[in-house]
């Protein structure tokens, strides 16, 4: 018998007993936690024919895993319309992008390998949702190569943006035939070493964050006022805080008596114990920032800090993404790694009685030198309560080590922390899609941003062994018993009625596992929420 044999028979006989342990160990779901916030938002309610999780909220269990049920999408209100052709599929960079605009959806497959038949910026046709076909790859730049988390479109003026992940490159594509874009240019930043970035609002500027983000850390803004002749502005190096992971600025109106693109959200990332030359020193959190000079082309420009809200029960801290809530400005948070990125990792975590994984925050940022934290958008999976059980009973996927975790060997293979949020309706919010990594998209009801609960959900299903050299979760050998979402989803509102209410509604998402997937909220489920859904609107400027 071999070794990944017999570690599945161990864990399928043993799930019932860690199932007994588990319910002994778990808190319930409402209850409060340290930080005197819930320690969990409520489950969504499921429909009765979905194929709903058994475990935690969140939690693939073993028994899922090893007995192939995880093999089967798991799903709450949602229901998959299509999916990118399968038959020749060669796996997904989830984290990378997806960008959007019109029809048409883009993301990178830069996980570069000599197994893979094509490499580059996937190009997506989604004219027939049912159908989605891949029209083109984007491969002429050394940024389209290998853009990481740079990929970013502005629908308003059609553009398709990258950096190079870890080189100089940066590239501006025409998307205004989106099915088949078009390279304006491409120019060498100097010294820089894209990692992730965003445009404008105006899209006029598009700003470049690097691999390193630590004390003295650089930030890359390019001008794009003639996309065909990007010009590199002077780049902006941090003394201490305000160094971005990832960033987002304030759209028209969000701050009283302020043009659009003169604030900057900063997700500033931090891991618990780092030394203060890593990447990831921190302390992880929301640093604002003045960056008006930049906005209005003054000479010599300056970035100052307006404001400071730092924590250190979570992980790696990336967008900060503006929305208004019955008329009110928030900022939704988000941490990809949680204290499992920290240091001794999982169980480092547990020890410090802290939510191993990532989750979104709400915060009033109505006074922006005082921002708050009003809510928490935990996972049963983040209860610090549930951290120590969920870690004794999550065994690594064989062989034990898997890429795509975002986490140190030490905590696994499974990253069930949240790494991006789109509101359904950024002006007039009521739900969030929310990409979990392993727990994948997760659908927030926040029209009473103060009591936020689940209402749907969508985990792909697992690919196990199957070749996918292009996947950020592929390795030669790997078994990964769940599949993983980690960015940019986007509401398309397909239909109303007289009255104005959405008869349907599709999210648009990308798995590691499975590429660029076509969602809809069941048709009972709407007709039960129409109150949600009457103001949802197709999402534009995505992560700006």
């Amino acid at each position: 018998m071999n070794k990944q044999n017999l570690v599945r028979i161990l864990a399928v006989s043993t799930a019932g007993v860690l199932g007994l342990l588990l319910g002994a160990g778990i808190a319930a779901a409402q209850a409060i936690s340290g930080d005197g916030f819930p320690a969990s938002v409520p489950k969504a309610t499921c429909g009765p024919n979905n194929h709903t999780e058994s475990g935690l909220q969140g939690e693939t269990t073993q028994q899922e895993r090893f007995s192939g049920d995880s093999e089967r999408a798991y799903n709450c209100n949602l229901e998959l319309v299509g999916q990118e052709p399968q038959d020749q599929f060669e796996g997904a960079y989830s984290q990378n992008g997806p960008a959007y605009d019109g029809h048409c959806a883009y993301y990178g497959t830069d996980n570069i390998n000599t197994l893979q038949s094509r490499q580059g910026v996937k190009v997506v046709d989604v004219s027939d949702p049912t159908h989605p076909i891949v029209t083109a790859y984007l491969d002429d730049t050394p940024a389209a190569l290998a853009p990481h988390e740079t990929l970013a479109a502005h629908t308003g003026r059609h553009l398709l943006a990258a950096g190079q992940n870890n080189g100089p490159d940066f590239a501006v594509y025409d998307t205004t035939d989106c099915a088949h874009p078009r390279l304006l240019s491409h120019i060498t930043l100097p010294a820089s070493s894209g990692h992730m970035g965003a445009f404008a609002p105006d899209g006029k500027t598009y700003w470049l964050t690097q691999s390193f983000r630590g004390v003295a850390g650089f930030v890359y803004p390019v001008d794009l006022t003639d996309p065909s002749h990007p010009q590199m502005l002077p780049r902006w190096q941090y003394a201490g805080d305000g160094r971005p992971h990832s960033m987002n600025f304030n759209p028209e109106g969000f701050v009283p008596g302020l043009a659009a693109g003169m604030r900057m959200y900063a997700g500033q990332p931090g891991e618990w114990g780092m030394d203060i030359t890593n990447s990831s020193y921190g302390p992880d959190g929301l640093v604002i920032e003045d960056i008006s000079d930049y906005q209005l082309r003054r000479p010599n420009p300056q970035v100052r800090i307006i404001s400071k809200l730092l924590w250190w029960d979570q992980g790696q801290s990336e967008s900060m993404i503006p929305v208004k809530i019955n008329g009110h400005p928030y900022l939704i948070s988000t941490d990809e790694a949680g204290g499992a990125g920290g240091l001794k990792g999982w169980f480092g975590a547990c020890s410090r009685k802290v939510s191993a994984f990532g989750f979104p925050q709400i915060i009033d940022v109505a006074d922006e030198t005082n921002p708050k934290i009003i809510a928490k958008l935990r996972l049963e999976v983040s209860d610090p309560a549930n951290c120590s059980a969920l870690l004794a009973g999550t065994p690594p996927d064989f062989p034990g080590t898997a890429p795509g975790t975002n986490l140190p060997a030490a905590s696994g293979t499974t990253n069930y922390s949240e790494e991006t949020c789109v509101a359904d309706n950024p002006n007039d919010a009521k739900m969030l899609a929310c990409s979990f990594q392993h727990a994948a998209l997760r659908v927030f009801d926040v029209s009473d941003p103060t009591h936020p609960k689940e209402i749907a959900y969508w985990k792909p299903g697992a690919v196990r062994t199957k070749m996918q050299p292009s996947s950020g979760s592929w390795a030669a050998g790997v078994d990964r018993t769940v599949d993983k979402i980690a960015h940019w989803a986007r509401w398309v509102v397909v239909g109303r009625d007289s009255n104005g209410n959405a008869t349907d509604v599709h999210l648009w998402t990308v798995s590691d596992g499975h590429g660029f997937q076509v969602l809809r909220f069941s048709s009972s489920f709407l007709a039960q929420h129409q109150d949600l859904f009457r103001n949802t609107i197709t999402s534009q400027h995505i992560g700006t």
